[in-house]
């Protein structure tokens, strides 16, 4: 998938960390908080290439339970879309997450951290 056909999936714009670091995209749970998302919708990253702006999703398992299937009251998508490799993603995604438009997942919570003294 190119960056900008996860951007239309997602409704808004990748996090500067995803568009510059391929290790944003790492299949490592305690990298990010959105990895746990493709992972449990039965996917991994692969082939991440920062410089043409694309990666690929490979399906490595089913997702977890029906509810990842396109609703019924969503407008179904054309047969050519269907096949595509954006309209599995979104149907696998469905649902597992919404984030309202202008929030950013890599703002600052506010929580202040301090390191143990010695």
């Amino acid at each position: 998938m190119s960056f900008s056909e996860i951007e239309a999936v997602i409704g808004g714009a990748l996090p500067p960390k995803a568009v510059n670091h391929p290790a944003w995209w790492s299949n490592n749970t305690s990298n990010n908080t959105m990895t746990k998302v493709w992972l449990d919708a039965g996917f991994r990253t692969e082939r991440v290439d920062i410089g043409g702006r694309r990666l690929v999703f490979r399906r490595v398992g089913s997702p977890p339970h029906p509810a990842h299937e396109a609703s019924p009251s969503r407008s179904a998508p054309s047969a050519a879309a269907s096949n595509g490799v954006l309209s599995r993603v979104r149907a696998a995604l469905a649902g597992t997450v919404r984030v309202a438009p202008g929030v950013s997942l890599t703002s600052p919570t506010g929580e202040t951290w301090y390191a143990e003294q010695s």
